[in-house]
């Protein structure tokens, strides 16, 4: 069984072109159902043919005594159907167990958000900083929410990606989908001013790769997304009350604040990169839960 994981994780990498993110949970649930499964059969090398779908139903059944998600476990439930495919067609496994899985229904917990009004507090303050590191992160906050791109988008965002001209950056998305994303007039000028800069970030680390990024990390190397999401996190905690502060959640204020605003989700859903729309929709519903609270505080008749 172990040899099998090996084979369908660099099927996963060479053939499937899978980014690095869904690679790394697949393997880690994966590592998680073999363990389960060298306890279920007392084996040290469990036989892939041997495992049938009780096998699989039992482990998930652990997972969910253990109190993890329904949306952790259906993540789990992709990974052993998607392997268990693999198998099956490849002829590593003579049936395929997962077949007709049920996947657990997803919970769907609404996007953090920052408030207009934090996020103009953030951007004032981060505007006082005049070193080249107040520089970087005032260009780092602006795009991601100007833009409301990934954090994996912008550590791979190269100068070559950049149009300051006509406002607007060249990103690669997920399943290496190329998209063009307009910014706004403040997003450009704090880039603009970060390129004045930027060289003098370079350092020992500096290589032709780095020369390549927009992006750099404290030894001068293409930023790495650690780095950025401990500034985030800072910043956020300096101007907002936002439980979870990280950058997905600019990307979802991104997403929220143009909606509230009316614009077309069909828009957004295009800026953002999602595959489908029912990934944008999440969005709709944070805008009715506003749209509640604010009948509630404004509406004569809405309390008794």
């Amino acid at each position: 069984m172990n040899n099998a994981i090996d084979k369908y994780l660099r099927y996963l990498t060479v053939e499937r072109n899978a980014s690095s993110h869904t690679i790394t949970s697949y393997q880690n649930d994966l590592e998680q159902f073999y363990v389960f499964c060298q306890a279920h059969f007392q084996q040290e090398e469990p036989d892939i043919t041997k495992i049938e779908r009780i096998t699989i139903r039992l482990w998930l059944g652990e997972l969910s005594e253990r109190g993890l998600a329904n949306s952790t476990i259906a993540r789990k439930v992709a990974a052993i159907r998607s392997f268990f495919k693999y198998c099956y067609k490849r002829g590593i496994a003579e049936q395929n167990p997962a077949h007709l899985l049920i996947t657990p229904k997803k919970d769907q917990p609404l996007p953090n958000t920052v408030t207009v009004e934090d996020m103009e507090r953030l951007m004032d303050e981060i505007m006082q900083g005049q070193s080249v590191d107040s520089a970087q992160n005032r260009a780092i906050l602006e795009l991601f929410y100007g833009t409301g791109i990934r954090l994996s988008e912008l550590v791979n965002l190269n100068i070559a990606d950049l149009n300051l001209d006509l406002n607007q950056i060249k990103v690669l998305g997920k399943g290496a989908k190329q998209r063009i994303v307009p910014m706004g007039k403040r997003a450009q000028q704090a880039l603009e001013h970060h390129l004045q800069s930027r060289e003098q970030l370079y350092g020992e680390q500096t290589d032709d790769d780095a020369r390549k990024a927009v992006f750099l990390a404290a030894h001068g190397q293409r930023i790495y997304a650690r780095a950025i999401q401990r500034m985030v996190k800072d910043k956020l905690q300096q101007a907002s009350e936002v439980t979870q502060k990280s950058p997905h959640v600019l990307r979802h204020s991104f997403a929220t604040h143009l909606l509230d605003k009316g614009a077309d989700i069909r828009v957004i859903k295009e800026l953002l990169g999602h595959a489908n729309l029912a990934a944008t929709q999440v969005y709709t519903h944070t805008s009715v839960e506003r749209l509640k609270n604010v009948y509630e505080l404004a509406h004569p008749r809405a309390k008794n």
